[in-house]
């Protein structure tokens, strides 16, 4: 990502703190920003997209400092986790990811949403997976509960102990208090032997989300190849064929395919005289809308 795009990112996340998400407009970012609006359309096809890329920073950023801090500890080791969930949520407060996060999903926005419940999804995975890690393989059936426990009670904690105490009250000591807190209840809920939720819904959501990925992915490289093959005996068609590579590139190798151009290119190929008929550029039409609906 070259710089201007990252400070076009930098200047969106201010103005998302200081007016909201929904309350803040493109016009707003192109001000403060001082970029044109062509520009921003080259780098972003929405204020979704944008949005989409600044949380995925966060969390990559998250993500990196939070693994860093297991090189060369035992991962067994508590008060190496207790560190790592200090950091996370100094870094969430740095960046008001919660404060984000809830104004995206009291919206009426279905792909923000589905962005934000996969973040929720994937934090109680990995906290599931830390938590085999500090309490054993004997008590990972009852794990998944514990996970889901503990981001809650780590939230609300946070969140009133701050609104009584002040946003620079002592963070540690609350996350401390709530490790110790779901370190006795993993136990006792193992020796119950009660179990909510079976970790076998995580392997099931990350299969049925790879799954379909993989699928769209073969059916998409399927149906351009085709059209491709289609274009190849025909005399000055390199310019079509260099769309269908660029609507093919989008998805392999872009976190947020930018649907403005590849509608775009869909629309070139759509209109071109002699170029394709309706019924054979429809299935790779209704293929991506599916897709990014």
């Amino acid at each position: 990502m070259n710089d201007k795009k990252k400070n076009v990112v930098k200047v969106a996340h201010q103005l998302f703190i200081e007016k909201g998400f929904q309350s803040t407009s493109i016009q707003d970012i192109l001000d403060v920003s001082g970029i044109a609006k062509g520009t921003f359309y080259k780098y972003f096809s929405s204020k979704n997209e944008l949005f989409t890329t600044l949380f995925k920073m966060i969390l990559k950023e998250v993500e990196t400092n939070r693994n860093e801090l297991l090189i060369g500890e035992d991962p067994s080791n508590i008060e190496i986790f207790i560190k790592q969930i200090e950091l996370q949520m100094k870094l969430n407060q740095v960046n008001k990811l919660v404060r984000l996060y809830e104004e995206v999903f009291f919206s009426k926005d279905k792909d923000l949403k589905q962005l934000v419940n996969a973040w929720q999804m994937n934090e109680s995975t990995w906290l599931y997976h830390r938590f085999i890690d500090l309490f054993g393989e004997d008590k990972k059936p009852y794990l998944l509960d514990c996970a889901v426990m503990f981001a809650g009670i780590l939230h609300y904690n946070i969140r009133y102990y701050n609104r009584i105490y002040g946003p620079q009250s002592d963070m540690d000591y609350v996350v401390r208090y709530c490790v110790e807190r779901i370190r006795k209840m993993v136990h006792e809920i193992a020796e119950s032997e009660e179990q909510l939720l079976h970790p076998d819904i995580i392997k099931n959501w990350i299969a049925e989300n790879e799954n379909k990925m993989q699928d769209f992915q073969e059916k998409l490289y399927n149906t351009v190849l085709s059209l491709k093959s289609d274009l190849s005996n025909l005399e000055g068609q390199m310019q079509y064929i260099e769309l269908l590579d660029f609507i093919l590139d989008e998805f392999q190798h872009s976190m947020s395919p930018r649907k403005f151009l590849i509608d775009s290119a869909l629309l070139s190929l759509e209109t071109a005289d002699g170029l394709f008929e309706k019924d054979e550029i429809e299935p790779l039409k209704k293929l991506i809308e599916v897709h990014l609906a």
